[in-house]
């Protein structure tokens, strides 16, 4: 399996769209979010849109990735990077945001993105990355602690406790 992120463009049309429909039909939410706030049948718009550069409404800039396997032309899953953590990022977000596809999951996917996005991380200039999983989430959990993710600890977030992990390059 070949893994490599791409941006939203024209070329991925079909295969971050199928991605999409895929997940909605699943019933589940759609992790990162950022891919799933806006309407990907308005395809452009869609591409345009999908990261936030204005930030005077308190959001920070972010960079989102689809994750191609090039060896079978799909999109198994996204990542978002948000370059600085602010207050509430800080507490339960953090700094990457990961999906897989339904149907592509337990194959060792997530843990090969998060590398992947690691990549990117260093090329923004963040020294130390702050990622985060529900903790009845098992297989997210392992896919951080593979990529050097040490448990920070564990918070209460809307009735759910979440772990927050750190990924220090220093030590990487």
């Amino acid at each position: 399996m070949r893994l490599k992120l791409v941006k939203a463009s024209n070329e991925y049309c079909n295969q971050i769209k199928d991605m999409l429909d895929e997940w909605n039909a699943f019933g589940e939410k759609i992790i990162p979010s950022a891919i799933c706030c806006l309407d990907y049948n308005d395809f452009e718009y869609y591409c345009n849109n999908l990261e936030v550069k204005d930030t005077s409404d308190g959001l920070v800039p972010d960079s989102t990735f689809f994750c191609l396997d090039e060896e079978r032309n799909i999109i198994v899953g996204a990542i978002n990077i948000r370059h600085y953590l602010n207050e509430a990022l800080l507490f339960n977000g953090g700094h990457i945001g990961d999906g897989v596809r339904p149907s592509e999951r337990r194959k060792g996917i997530a843990t090969k993105m998060i590398s992947l996005a690691l990549e990117e991380c260093r090329k923004l200039g963040i020294p130390k990355v702050l990622m985060v999983c529900d903790k009845d989430n098992i297989g997210s959990a392992k896919s951080i602690i593979n990529n050097g993710g040490v448990l920070e600890n564990e918070i209460m977030c809307d009735g759910v406790i979440v772990q927050r992990y750190w990924i220090d390059f220093d030590y990487n």
